[in-house]
C-alpha cells in the first residue's frame, strides 16, 4: 500500500509540476516576450486549469500526509541517548574520576 501511494505522490507531483506550467503568466517576471495568447486563450480554459491545480495539489497534500502518517509506524519513540545508556555494560571497567 505504501508503495502505491509513494508511486501516485511522484506521479501527482510530475502533473502538478506539468499543468502549473501550462497557465498563463499573469505577472511577467521573465519577461520572456512570447506570447501564450495563441496557446491558451478563452477566459474558461485558465479557470478550468485553476481548479484542475487545485485539485491535484489537494490529491498530492493527502497523499504526503498519508505517507509521513505510514512512516511514522516505523520510527522509535525513544532517543539515542537512552539507547546508548541501555548499551553500556558494567562488566567494562570505569574510567577514574580525576579530581
Amino acid at each position: 500500500m505504501e508503495n502505491f501511494i509513494l508511486v501516485s505522490n511522484i506521479i501527482l507531483a510530475i502533473i502538478l509540476v506539468i499543468v502549473i506550467l501550462l497557465q498563463k503568466s499573469e505577472g511577467g517576471a521573465l519577461g520572456i516576450g512570447a506570447s501564450q495568447e495563441s496557446f491558451i486563450s478563452s477566459r474558461s480554459a485558465g479557470n478550468l486549469l485553476t481548479k484542475v491545480t487545485a485539485i491535484i495539489a489537494t490529491l498530492f497534500i493527502i497523499t504526503s500526509i498519508s505517507l509521513t502518517i505510514m512512516a511514522q509506524k516505523g520510527i522509535s519513540t525513544s532517543s539515542v541517548l537512552e539507547r546508548v545508556e541501555e548499551k553500556q555494560d558494567p562488566s567494562e571497567p570505569q574510567i577514574p574520576k580525576s579530581d
